[in-house]
């Protein structure tokens, strides 16, 4: 039988404790606050590509709640989205909500604007004013292929048979 070192074994049981340590610290920070202690709201969009089951919630880029479910509504066949929004944070029935990107390639959030009615939304309501997202594929494509269309673009000059541009005289 191999005898172990005192040593070895405690080096290993002091990472093993550093190592919990961290981890402790990353589920205590993660923000599993805003869980707790919040109201739902509901919102249909036509697009709500790249947004995902726990992504951010904003209100002039600060977080204040999160996607709570997406589904499918099978008559108007949008896509409509549970979120919630922290308590304290009133929101006017007037209010929209837009699907963001976070930078040129980063992910998905449901940003929210305020609006100015005096009436608010109820837990459980509706947003009614809603943007789904922008494929930015899509645009980028437009913008490449769709700019000129076919035949001549403005401003260019028509082909002649002769090479010159110019009719020989007679």
């Amino acid at each position: 039988m191999a005898r172990h070192n005192p040593a070895e074994l405690l080096t290993g049981a002091v990472v093993l404790l550093i190592a919990g340590g961290f981890l402790v610290f990353a589920v205590a920070n993660t923000g599993r606050s805003l869980d707790s202690g919040g109201y739902d709201l509901h919102a249909s969009f036509d697009h709500v590509d790249g947004l995902s089951l726990g992504a951010d919630v904003r209100i002039a880029g600060v977080k204040v709640g999160r996607v709570q479910a997406i589904t499918l509504d099978p008559k108007t066949y949008q896509a409509d989205v549970t979120f919630s929004v922290q308590n304290g944070v009133a929101l006017s029935d007037d209010s929209s909500a837009t699907v963001a990107t976070d930078g040129l390639l980063g992910g998905k959030y449901l940003a929210l604007a305020e609006g100015g009615a005096e009436k608010n939304l109820p837990p459980g309501g509706q947003v009614t004013i809603t943007q789904g997202s922008v494929n930015l594929e899509a645009l980028i494509g437009k913008y490449i292929f769709g700019g000129t269309g076919s035949g001549n673009s403005k401003g260019a000059a028509p082909k002649s048979d002769s090479g010159g541009g110019i009719a020989p005289l007679k």
